[in-house]
């Protein structure tokens, strides 16, 4: 696989990983990748979430300092692995996600040891799925999960009609629209263009998303599901989301410090279902994206994030 500069500057590499065909023609993921400045044999594996993609360069700087080589990975049709010919984000199934995580495991392995697997909202669902298919193979040693997309933030009479919906047009017309839409209100609380301070893409990140379509939605929820039903990752398992949740709404109050995409207490609730050795940690004014929050909130949870490291990861390969 051929290395290229990434378009984040010289500190980062990019490759691209091929898999193959689908349905809208040729599909691959990107690991893009910060070495540290000496070997240590620890690395950590970042997956991003729905309509989202790898751009927070001061979580690598964390991890970096941490004794870390950074790798995140823009999943199949998401970030840098988009093409003008797919559909952004759609996907079948979330298994088919885990063809890009295992070969950007087996890259990452052939000279680290240890691995931290990172991954926010749907991108904690992905990997907390996968963990459990590749628990007893010694592939992961910790997993860190930021506001983990366990369940729909909707009453549960909405969640059980948009779910009977998708699933009912998953196999006729999965790229239908569903009528729920994403707010455009969370991206302006992250991007220095609106409220927040964050520099990123908004043709990647859009303030008004993406679609979300059947297909796509059928499959979180059967991979939810199955995570409702228990999982048994093997590894130490930390969760971090907000203290709480409030509506997404232009002018609402505490949406600069609170999480407005997905339900705190959902991630509460099913946390324990991924395994039996976790700990789950409640940050005061974070947002959904809890590295991306305000100073105090995000300085919390990297101080939160390094004693858990320090206590269940090996400080060396």
């Amino acid at each position: 696989m051929s290395r290229m500069e990434d378009v984040l500057g010289p500190d980062y590499e990019a490759v691209e990983i091929p898999l193959g065909h689908d349905r809208e023609g040729a599909v691959s993921a990107t690991l893009v990748s910060r070495r540290g400045p000496g070997p240590t044999g620890r690395a950590v594996l970042y997956v991003h979430g729905f309509v989202d993609y790898f751009f927070q360069t001061h979580l690598a700087d964390f991890y970096v300092a941490q004794g870390f080589d950074f790798y995140a990975l823009d999943l199949r049709k998401y970030g840098r692995s988009l093409r003008p010919y797919q559909t952004p984000n759609m996907i079948d199934s979330l298994s088919d996600h885990f063809a890009e995580l295992d070969e950007a495991v087996r890259i990452i392995r052939e000279d680290h040891d240890v691995l931290l697997v990172n991954g926010h909202s749907t991108g904690g669902l992905i990997t907390a799925l996968w963990a459990d298919r590749v628990k007893g193979r010694g592939l992961v040693q910790g997993l860190f999960l930021n506001s983990p997309f366990f369940d729909l933030n909707e009453s549960a009479p909405n969640r059980i009609a948009g779910t009977g919906l998708a699933r009912a047009l998953r196999g006729i017309r999965p790229q239908a629209v569903l009528p729920a839409g994403l707010s455009p209100v969370y991206v302006t609380t992250i991007h220095r263009d609106h409220q927040g301070e964050w520099d990123f893409d908004l043709r990647l990140k859009p303030l008004e998303g993406f679609p979300v379509r059947a297909g796509w939605l059928a499959a979180v929820r059967r991979g939810q599901k199955r995570l409702h039903a228990g999982l048994a990752v093997d590894v130490p398992v930390l969760v971090m989301c907000s203290a709480r949740t409030v509506p997404a709404e232009p002018a609402g109050d505490g949406i600069t410090g609170s999480d407005i995409v997905l339900d705190v207490e959902h991630i509460a609730r099913w946390s324990p279902k991924v395994g039996a050795h976790l700990t789950l940690v409640r940050i005061e004014g974070a947002l959904h994206d809890v590295v991306l929050s305000a100073r105090p909130a995000r300085e919390r949870a990297f101080a939160e994030l390094s004693r858990w490291i320090g206590a269940h990861l090996p400080a060396k390969g």
